[in-house]
């Protein structure tokens, strides 16, 4: 594992902890942790059994879920070293999980500067209703689409500074957004949720948050920005035509 994707996996395990209302560690399982949150119980972003080093036998993971995430119509865990999550797959595969492939992206800050316009740090509260129609389009539970939303909340507490952006039409309206948060005392910044609105696709306000993104990082002094993109879906190639090439890679495995 490189340098960098270890400072990034170190990274995305402390933010998890952090953002957690309950972390349950481990010692059995050096590690292997849990995150729960029951106030958004319904989101696998924060109630999932993480592995962040290599050294557990991947055929107790299911077991594992089960005792500590407690009963769930489907089980998550997020594997975030690259070689366990190969040697997981097929003992998962095999106990009938599914797999889904993260591709790790990043790329420098160095000279990145706001773009003209550019997008802006606002309160959740700012963009809540647009999120909220975005997630009613793709989800038909309305307590789903719900804690989708305001799950956020809870990421305020997973770096040192967490922005939530938006890029507005010329009207005032919120278009896109996206979350950031950054580790000065680490030198990462992290690049998350970059959704544009339905009705405004097609007119740049990706690249704008993507660029403010990338210049509120330098500002703060963050020399490397990283993102996480689906291995199969077209964001990664995206992305990589912004200049952000690939470093590892993760997995997230599904189960009932």
């Amino acid at each position: 594992m490189s340098d960098l994707l270890a400072r990034v996996t170190a990274f995305r395990a402390a933010f998890a902890r952090r953002q957690a209302a309950e972390t349950v560690e481990l010692p059995e399982f050096p590690g292997v942790f849990a995150v729960r949150d029951a106030a958004f119980g319904q989101s696998e972003e924060h109630n999932q059994l993480i592995v962040e080093g290599p050294g557990t036998d991947p055929a107790v993971l299911p077991e594992l879920a089960a005792r500590w995430l407690g009963r769930r119509h489907r089980y998550r865990v997020t594997v975030l070293d690259p070689e366990s999550g190969e040697r997981a797959a097929p003992v998962l595969a095999a106990a009938g999980w599914e797999r889904e492939g993260v591709v790790v992206l990043a790329r420098s800050t160095l000279g990145c500067r706001r773009p003209e316009p550019a997008a802006l740090p606002v309160e959740l509260a700012e963009v809540r209703e647009a999120v909220l129609r975005q997630q009613w389009e793709w989800i038909e539970d309305e307590e789903l689409a719900r804690q989708l939303t305001d799950r956020r909340s809870a990421r305020l507490r997973g770096a040192e500074r967490v922005h939530f952006l938006a890029a507005r039409t010329p009207a005032g309206e919120v278009a896109a957004w996206s979350d950031l948060y950054l580790e000065p005392a680490v030198g990462l910044g992290q690049l998350e949720d970059l959704v544009t609105g339905s009705r405004h696709r097609g007119a740049g306000h990706g690249d704008t948050l993507l660029a403010t993104g990338l210049a509120l990082a330098a500002e703060a002094g963050v020399p490397q920005l990283f993102l996480l993109a689906d291995a199969v879906d077209w964001p990664r190639e995206w992305y990589g035509r912004r200049g952000f090439e690939e470093i590892g890679r993760g997995h997230a495995f599904y189960g009932r």
